[in-house]
């Protein structure tokens, strides 16, 4: 099998650190690697394997012999650079919002929908990090029932947000605990103590991008009519780690929960965590640096004909942003489409 020569954009970031991570714990086959940022990143050290890197600004001549590039480096960042590494022959991974919506470009969740990668012009989109992990609970479900139309309401990790965030939590909750008074910036209101009902912007319908987002992209990757019905509502809460998600779904046709929870046992990526007499049920706590999507509280819906409630969790930087790229990553290598 012919081993790419990698790249990895915003390797000093959030997502980058732990794509690093990743791709050294599946042990990716590669012939090459080099470690991409800004200018203000270039020149520092990155431990690899055991092997010390030295950051390169990320500029069009660094894709100069670069097969695959893993990219999470921002929407503006991959709109300038995506269509410079193709041009150079690289097939590039972004985990940026930036292509996620083209039709040209395949929008692709491993083990959901690998066939979508064949379709690729150079670029591949990885989605929003909630989409992410619902993929994987409703796609055998999809599968065996077919989605008619279903409600999501995310409860979501500042790490989300990024770094400042996760420090925003930190700040803010030890600012409340000792009385004293705090500015919160990255975050509409105070996130200590607090549940905050907006994820990105207010879009014209009264919903937020994130929450079009879950609507739009579940369309995509399941190839869903248009006029499927998907409602979502999106909410940050002060959790440092992982997402968290309610799911209500109606099917096409009957589904009990014992079939649900039976589909879902033999799921790939899927773990599930359901035992309510006992008081087991996924929490984000549980999905901390882990990699399956965790599932519990599997019952009928008491609103839908045909429906089914769930609650998923999971690691958002991993399955949700890193895992994922770096598995599409070992896809296209595997299926040799770089």
């Amino acid at each position: 099998m012919r081993k790419p020569n990698i790249a990895v954009l915003g390797a000093t970031g959030v997502v980058g650190r732990e794509i690093l991570k990743i791709l050294s714990e599946d042990k990716v086959p590669y012939n090459e690697i080099k470690f991409l940022a800004s200018s203000k990143s270039a020149g520092k050290k990155t431990k690899f394997d055991g092997k010390d890197y030295t950051i390169i600004e990320a500029t069009p001549e660094a894709f100069e012999g670069v097969n695959i590039v893993l990219a999470s480096a921002g929407g503006s960042t991959s709109l300038k650079l995506a269509p410079e590494a193709v041009k150079r022959g690289a097939v590039y991974i972004d985990n940026s919002s930036a292509f996620r919506m083209d039709k040209d470009v395949p929008l692709v969740i491993a083990g959901v929908n690998d066939d979508d990668l064949k379709k690729h012009h150079g670029i591949i989109a990885n989605p929003n990090c909630s989409t992410s992990q619902l993929m994987l609970v409703l796609k055998p479900l999809h599968d065996y029932a077919k989605i008619k139309r279903m409600v999501v309401s995310t409860y979501q990790a500042v790490s989300g947000a990024g770094l400042a965030a996760i420090n925003e939590l930190r700040q803010n909750t030890i600012a409340e605990n000792e009385g004293k008074s705090f500015e919160n910036v990255k975050f509409k209101k105070p996130i200590a103590y607090n549940v905050i009902p907006q994820i990105d912007v207010f879009c014209d319908n009264g919903y937020t991008k994130e929450e079009m987002k879950v609507t739009n992209e579940t369309k995509k990757i399941l190839h869903l009519d248009d006029d499927t019905r998907i409602a979502c509502t999106a909410v940050r809460v002060p959790v440092f780690h992982g997402h968290s998600e309610a799911v209500n779904i109606e099917f096409e046709k009957e589904i009990t929960p014992e079939k649900a929870r039976e589909i879902l046992e033999n799921a790939w990526g899927v773990e599930v965590v359901d035992d309510i007499e006992n008081y087991v049920y996924p929490t984000p706590r549980d999905a901390a640096g882990k990699n399956p999507v965790y599932v519990g509280r599997i019952r009928k819906d008491l609103v839908f004909d045909n429906g089914i409630a769930l609650w998923c969790v999971a690691d958002n930087i991993r399955i949700g942003a890193a895992l994922n790229t770096v598995r599409l990553a070992e896809k296209v290598i595997e299926m040799q489409l770089f």
